[in-house]
């Protein structure tokens, strides 16, 4: 048996947290499965925060933006790199002295 991850929206909470209020605590646990500790958790920041409260408290990363920042990070990387071998480059350039050719 393999355990799914459920989400819920704010909506989802808001409505299942209504009906415990209205229906009972434990009854509306056993009807969508949830733990006591995850309702009255819902519950308490409703009641503190009234519907903001049931709201993701994380910001959600687009997987596109993500994607792009990885790309620029690793652009950057390369650029970097091209210009610390650059940089040794002409260093070692001015310490070397080019000397003529004997036969």
């Amino acid at each position: 048996m393999s355990k799914l991850r459920r989400s819920f929206t704010p909506e989802d909470r808001y409505s299942i947290v209504q009906e415990a209020i209205r229906d009972g605590h434990a009854d509306t646990c056993r009807k969508y499965n949830l733990s006591p500790s995850l309702l009255r958790k819902w519950r308490l920041k409703y009641l503190s925060k009234g519907k903001e409260g049931l709201k993701d408290s994380y910001a959600r990363v687009d997987p596109q933006l993500r994607v792009l920042e990885e790309e620029n990070d690793r652009l950057k990387r390369i650029v970097a790199k091209q210009a610390l071998e650059l940089e040794i480059k002409s260093e070692l350039l001015k310490k070397t002295t080019i000397q003529p050719r004997r036969n």
